[in-house]
């Protein structure tokens, strides 16, 4: 039986998610634009409600002692630092590249950017990372789970707890949860989308029951209207 709580947390998320999905462009070859709402232009009524959600999904889930929420910059700002208000709790963000500040020690990982085709190195000073944290991982897109798992790698060698991650699209096509497989680490997402004759569809999933109440086909997202 699905709880009137979940089902409704269900559709709250799907309401969510096809508002940002109105607002994705699809560019082809792996890419979304998200600037209209997350990574270029903030669109922070939205946003606040992303962090709220996001708090949802741990209460329903009864996950609540997290102390710090993470993120790699930049997209992962915004989305991280509602969640973080919604929660109580401190932010931190990976740098993508480490400047003349960071004297002492520090984390480590490196991961592929898709959107800059290089490598990139993903630092966080050990003094704002400790191994009593309960963490939080946030991202904008769960794509192939390449930066979440560097993102993971640089959260272990810190000795801290991953309570749970969350992000704010899925790209179901790409397979990024298989970056979980074998870890105790719960995996919230607020739309999932997948490819439906090269266009967008998002995937509704009620929380609790796996109801489908879904696809709902945006073609290719919506028409570039600039940045």
């Amino acid at each position: 039986m699905i709880e009137p709580h979940a089902l409704a947390g269900g559709r709250r998320r799907h309401r969510l998610a096809q508002r940002m999905l109105a607002e994705t462009v699809n560019l082809g070859n792996g890419l979304l634009k998200l600037g209209r709402f997350l990574n270029h232009r903030i669109d922070t009524v939205l946003m606040t409600e992303i962090g709220r959600e996001f708090a949802s999904c741990l209460a329903e889930a009864s996950i609540e002692d997290v102390s710090l929420v993470v993120t790699a910059e930049t997209s992962g700002i915004a989305p991280a630092l509602t969640t973080a208000q919604a929660l109580g709790v401190p932010m931190v963000f990976a740098r993508k590249k480490r400047p003349a500040t960071m004297t002492g020690a520090y984390f480590t990982a490196t991961a592929p950017s898709h959107t800059k085709g290089q490598r990139v190195e993903l630092s966080i000073a050990a003094e704002y990372l400790a191994a009593t944290d309960n963490v939080l991982l946030i991202d904008d897109v769960l794509g192939t789970g390449k930066t979440t798992r560097a993102m993971l790698e640089l959260l272990r060698q810190s000795g801290c707890r991953v309570c749970a991650t969350g992000f704010v699209l899925e790209k179901v096509y790409e397979h990024g949860r298989d970056a979980f497989n074998g870890l105790d680490i719960p995996v919230f997402t607020l739309g999932r989308l997948d490819m439906l004759r090269e266009q967008l569809v998002l995937l509704g999933e009620v929380e609790g029951g796996g109801q489908e109440v879904g696809p709902v086909s945006a073609g290719r997202g919506r028409k570039d209207r600039g940045p």
